[in-house]
């Protein structure tokens, strides 16, 4: 088979030859960005919605919310939002794995010579490349209201880099839910469990202001390591705590993306070639 088409590519000329690993990621990354090009609303959609998080809990919220040791709530929530963006791409992710299998392109995938790989690589490119977006966007919108970055320029490209490594973790924690939840339902219900995992986390409030066991979950969330690290990197304030994951946060916001990634990434290929058995 020298070439073939499918549904919500840009182009015909989607598998040449011999399946390539490398070839055939970047002609998949390349038809999820045409897909976003034709149909930009959702995602102009996420980015509104993350902006609006910002507005309302930096304007609307705030005056009645305390920092922990004092300091400005919205340098206080930035870096919160930062992370909380990486998890409403779960959604996202989710949607586009679930809507390729429910319109049969997965399944035209898996019939052709493509590296069995590429099509996971591909969605997880796309995303990633999606996220520097979004991540941009935030960025712009945090200094709009008076976020700043008081560490050093090392210091605020490891807090970014630490952002994306999250954003990476969940992406495979999204391919897989895609992979084996069936429906918009399923992934409506996707979008409502990013809720209690971005909020049951330290990225709003200190976990001090909440009941003991609640607290001990917020400070163990992996979101809690990424945000509490990158405060720190970027010199905002932030709050203290004695527990062992409060104090090793840093250590935690790397450790927790690759647990997840070792765990999600060999679940999605797997789930993936087994889609037919």
């Amino acid at each position: 088979m020298t070439s073939a088409t499918l549904p919500g590519t840009a182009s015909p000329d989607v598998v040449h030859g011999r399946p390539s690993l490398l070839g055939d990621s970047i002609t998949l990354t390349q038809r999820s960005l045409a897909h976003w090009r034709r149909n930009p609303g959702p995602l102009i959609a996420s980015l509104g919605f993350n902006i609006v998080m910002v507005l309302m809990f930096g304007y609307l919220f705030g005056g009645a919310l305390q920092v922990p040791g004092g300091g400005s709530y919205r340098e206080f929530l930035m870096p919160g939002m930062f992370a909380m963006t990486m998890v409403f791409g779960i959604s996202l992710t989710t949607l586009a794995v679930s809507a390729d299998l429910d319109r049969g392109v997965t399944d035209r995938l898996r019939s052709m010579p493509v590296s069995p790989l590429a099509p996971l690589v591909g969605r997880a490119v796309a995303d990633m490349l999606f996220a520097v977006v979004t991540l941009a966007v935030m960025l712009l919108a945090g200094l709009a209201v008076g976020w700043r970055a008081h560490g050093g320029v090392g210091d605020t490209l490891a807090a970014f880099g630490l952002i994306l490594l999250l954003r990476f973790a969940l992406v495979w924690v999204g391919i897989f839910l895609g992979l084996v939840m069936k429906g918009q339902e399923a992934v409506a219900g996707v979008q409502t469990l990013e809720f209690p995992l971005g909020f049951l986390s330290n990225a709003f409030v200190s976990p001090a202001t909440m009941p003991g066991w609640l607290g001990a979950i917020a400070e163990w969330n992996p979101l809690s390591a990424t945000v509490g690290a990158i405060r720190e990197l970027f010199g905002n304030p932030g709050w203290g705590g004695d527990s062992w994951a409060v104090q090793h946060y840093p250590t935690m916001a790397v450790v927790w993306p690759i647990v997840l990634v070792v765990i999600f990434l060999p679940l999605s290929m797997s789930k993936y070639r087994s889609l037919s058995r």
